[in-house]
């Protein structure tokens, strides 16, 4: 089959009505990326658990003057996302974009969080995904042209104490990312595109949604950063792949320090999760948050999750700078000659 006509040479879209399906599109980086995309001109397809939700979501893009469907989905079940992509088809004609997104996550000791809730988590966070590039890749494979976009995170590369489900989850997205990428090469498949995004902390309800067995408030870490930026990255990878993009100067740095000192930042992590990211003022109950079910507050599903007016930019500036001289120094010393002792 020809390659459709959107197709740019190195194998991305033409944005404008390009065909894009989001899942986790209910709310935070999922609905910015779905009114981002919308601005762009491209035809939406909406997937999240919560009908409510996607409706308002679709209301919103269709004011801005865009075209959206509403798709309520369980990631977990793979008939229900080849629903979700034979539904694009139907509706669009054709699949351009997949962005697997919809994620849970849940905060606690590894041996204090309930098994079935970590199960829930990497079945969500890594299953979800696996069915989503089921689904999308032989179409991809069939037009000759597609890009699949995997919205993993930063604690995929550094992982955070309390958060080990996620964590793990995350980076086996950058694996299966890779593996992806590998077999398409291995085919001769040079236009169907695989990207990873790897947000910072980023301002959403992901915070208030997850399941807390800490018995502490959880808290955004700060350097917190817009959802719209990571929206903006995952528009411009469909535009133009690239294997991997970080979003947040933060993120990028934490990346890079790991690699050179990986012990130093590991213990600063830690200790920075423990002070910042679990409130010391305010306790939690324990809580499943939205594992099994969608928020009750579904109708006013929102982009943001309020974070950002508490941490402020001034202090993100100050922290991503820090972190940007200390990198800095560790490279400068690591590249100098070294001479025999005396």
């Amino acid at each position: 089959m020809a390659v459709p006509a959107g197709v740019r040479d190195g194998g991305g879209m033409r944005v404008k009505k390009a065909v894009v399906v989001i899942t986790g599109a209910s709310s935070g980086i999922g609905r910015a990326t779905a009114l981002a995309f919308a601005d762009k001109g491209a035809r939406l397809v909406l997937a999240a658990r919560s009908a409510a939700a996607l409706e308002s979501l679709a209301h919103e893009v269709k004011r801005r003057g865009g075209r959206a469907i509403a798709v309520p989905t369980d990631v977990t079940d793979a008939g229900s996302v080849e629903a979700l992509a034979a539904r694009a088809e139907k509706e669009f004609g054709r699949l351009d974009v997949w962005v697997n997104n919809a994620a849970v996550g849940v905060y606690g000791r590894v041996a204090d969080i309930p098994l079935a809730d970590i199960r829930r988590v990497l079945d969500v966070n890594i299953g979800g995904y696996v069915n989503g590039a089921r689904a999308a890749l032989p179409r991809f494979r069939t037009q000759g042209a597609g890009v699949l976009i995997n919205v993993g995170s930063i604690v995929g590369e550094v992982s955070q104490p309390y958060a080990a489900a996620y964590s793990m989850s995350k980076a086996a997205v950058g694996a299966l990312s890779v593996s992806i990428r590998s077999e398409l090469r291995l085919d001769g498949i040079r236009k169907v595109k695989v990207c990873t995004v790897l947000p910072a902390a980023i301002d959403t309800p992901f915070f208030q949604h997850a399941a807390n067995y800490t018995g502490r408030k959880v808290l955004a870490l700060p350097p917190v950063y817009t959802p719209e930026r990571v929206a903006g990255t995952i528009v411009s990878l469909a535009s133009r792949p690239r294997r991997e993009a970080v979003v947040g100067p933060a993120g990028r740095v934490l990346v890079l320090q790991h690699k050179v000192m990986p012990a130093k930042v590991e213990a600063a992590m830690a200790a920075h999760v423990d002070k910042t990211h679990l409130s010391r003022k305010k306790p939690a109950a324990a809580s499943t948050g939205t594992l099994y079910e969608p928020s009750g507050h579904s109708r006013k599903a929102s982009v943001s999750g309020g974070w950002q007016g508490r941490r402020r930019t001034a202090r993100r500036r100050m922290v991503a700078a820090g972190t940007l001289a200390g990198a800095a120094v560790v490279l400068w010393s690591r590249k100098q000659p070294r001479h025999p002792a005396a």
